[in-house]
Formats: C-alpha cells, structure tokens, sequence
C-alpha cells in the first residue's frame, strides 16, 4: 500500500473492495461571509448526518462545491469531516483535479483520513482532446495507484464529458474501480449501465452481520478495543482492592465477507427505484443534503418490498429536488439546509446567493419536507 496510509495487516481484506450501497447525501461546505471555510460548521453538519438513516457522505463533490476550494482547503475539509463522522457512516472524498498526480495527492490524502472510496471525475479542461482511449488511461492509471478504492464520477451538467457505457463496462473490470455514480439522470443510460457491467468480477467485502457495510474507522476502532483489551485489569483483580473507575473495552465488531460486483448509483432523485430495480446499489443525492429522512425514505420502502410506497415517497422529493438543486444549483441546496435546521450559508462567489422570491419558494417547496 502507498505511502502507509494503513495500519499493518489492519486492512488487507478490506481494501479489496466496499459495500456502497443505500442513499448517501452530498453534502455542502459552509463558509463564513468572507468566504473562509467554516469548520465548525462542518463538523456540525456532518454529526448529524450521522444520527440519520444515511449509509454515509460524500464530502467534496459537486454539491461541497470541490472546485472552489484550493488543495489546503481540501486537505482540511476532508480532515475535519471525517473526525466528526460516526465511525459506521461510510466516507467518501471527491478528489477529481485536473492532473493524475493532484488527483492521486488527495487519495493520499483521502486515506489519511481514513475515507472509504474516493470519487473521481474525468479531467476536462482539455475536452477537445478527451477520447474513450484518453479516459481509460487515466481512470487506470489512477486506479493502479490509488490507496483507496475508486468510484467514477459521471456529471456532464458540470464536467462537460459523458463517459461512454462501453468504456465504463471496461474500467469495471480494473479490480480497484468499483462503481459509478451517474448523475445524467438519464434512466435509459442507467439501466445500460447496468447490463453492461454484470460481467465485471466479484470483489469481496467485509460487512457486518446484517450485510451493512464496514467502514476503515470501525476497523480502527476494533484494533483500539483490542489493545485496550489486552490491558484490561478488573477492578477485583487489582492488588489491595483500591476502587477504580474504569470501563470495560467496546466489544469487537462481528464481521463477515459479501461478494459484490461493479455497484452503479444515481446522482439523480426522480430515478433511485428504478436504478435499485434494474440492479443498482443506491443514489448519491444533493437533495439528501437538506432533505436525508425523506430520501432514506424511499429506499427503506424498496427494501420492504413495497414498490408503491417507495414510489410514492420518490415521487415527493423527485420534482422538489430537481427544482432546488438542480435548478436552483448550490445556492438552493445551501438555502434549503438552511431551512431545514442544517448549515449551508452563502456559496462561494463566483455564484450568487438565492433572492428573496427563490427563498420563499423553497421554503414552500420544503413545507411537508422537513427534518
């Protein structure tokens, strides 16, 4: 493993692969009325996105406006994420930059700190000179060298390159890229995408019990209990039986091992049942940003098996969502967290804040949505 970002033996099995599977919100970044990056802010945030029913955060990408942020600013971002996360919330850094050895930096980076996957999209500011061969060499050649597991990152509305389904089909393949999130939309695609990486083999994944995912802080945190296990002494057990305060070590973790395959999410909220339908693993949503309860919602009724309430739960935050993140951009989703008891603050300039009238229309957008 590059530049020692685990623990000895720690994480052999567990980077073989990773169960990216449920709803995930893309969550903002805050920032103070001068722009600096509010930290505390983010810690707050993303606290509560850890007492939700959210299988984790995406930290940094389009929605966390990554593009805006210089490298020192990303590296404290996706520190300070990370230290206030619950240990069973899977983590994933955006940490797409124009050059394959910056894009790497942040993986280090992104390991460091423990993340689960990393995201990355196609660099594009040479667009003309972007073929289906130039983005197989690059997404391998990140993934060759990555700590971390890697997602691809698919969202022609900002990264102007829409990753062809054959050539995905063969980055499947690569035994360190293991998913996609698409954020087109685009239904038809989606199911195509798919089909068309059934074939991309099986990677094993540790999991709980219950076949929830096991993020590289539980691990941690199981190696500590073990240490502190070793060092155990009961109060009874002391000599002279001097009283001590002292609590026993957490339990161990009860894992087990998942096969999973190439894992396909959404980026889209009017198309989460029928992607988890057609085979896919879940969405990553900015709508769950402001709005998580309602979006678990609508995969807690698919796994239920009650496709028409998870219809009917979809189609509740769908036209809601695409209005106030898809339209509305970062500026909507940082309003709507803002009323819905989250931080999001102004976005960084170049973009504008919302005005008076946008306000009032998410806030009665949001009306029966709330957390």
């Amino acid at each position: 493993m590059r530049g020692g970002a685990w623990a000895a033996g720690s994480f052999e099995t567990y980077n073989k692969g990773m169960l990216i599977e449920g709803v995930f919100a893309a969550v903002t970044t805050p920032f103070y009325p001068d722009e600096r990056v509010y930290f505390r802010k983010i810690e707050a945030n993303i606290a509560r996105y850890s007492r939700s029913l959210l299988a984790g955060m995406v930290v940094l990408g389009s929605t966390g406006e990554a593009a805006t942020l210089d490298d020192e600013e990303t590296r404290d971002v996706l520190r300070t994420a990370a230290g206030a996360a619950s240990p069973e919330k899977v983590l994933i850094a955006g940490v797409g930059r124009e050059s394959l050895n910056a894009t790497l930096a942040l993986a280090e980076t992104a390991a460091k700190y423990q993340y689960d996957a990393v995201l990355v999209r196609m660099p594009t500011y040479y667009l003309p000179a972007v073929t289906p061969a130039v983005a197989l060499n690059y997404f391998r050649a990140v993934a060759d060298r990555s700590p971390l597991p890697v997602m691809l990152y698919n969202i022609p509305k900002f990264v102007p390159y829409n990753l062809p389904v054959d050539v995905v089909a063969e980055l499947a393949q690569h035994p360190n890229i293991i998913g996609i999130k698409d954020s087109t939309g685009d239904l038809a695609r989606l199911e195509a995408l798919i089909a068309a990486t059934r074939s991309a083999p099986a990677r094993t994944v540790t999991v709980t019990t219950v076949f929830e995912a096991v993020t590289a802080r539980m691990l941690t945190s199981q190696d500590a209990s073990a240490s502190e296990a070793a060092t155990f002494v009961a109060i009874n057990d002391l000599a002279g039986g001097m009283a001590v305060a002292s609590a026993p070590p957490k339990p161990m973790i009860k894992t087990r091992t998942k096969e999973v395959g190439f894992q396909v999410l959404t980026g889209a909220g009017g198309t989460v049942v029928e992607t988890l339908e057609a085979g896919g693993a879940g969405a990553i949503l900015g709508f769950a940003a402001c709005a998580p309860q309602a979006c678990c919602e609508v995969y807690a009724a698919w796994k239920d098996h009650d496709l028409k309430l998870a219809a009917e739960k979809q189609s509740r935050i769908a036209e809601t969502g695409k209005r106030i993140v898809g339209d509305l951009g970062i500026s909507g989703a940082k309003y709507a967290c803002d009323f819905n008891g989250y931080y999001g603050g102004r976005p960084r300039l170049p973009l504008l804040p919302l005005t008076g009238d946008e306000k009032t229309e998410i806030e009665a957008l949001l009306e029966t949505i709330r957390n």
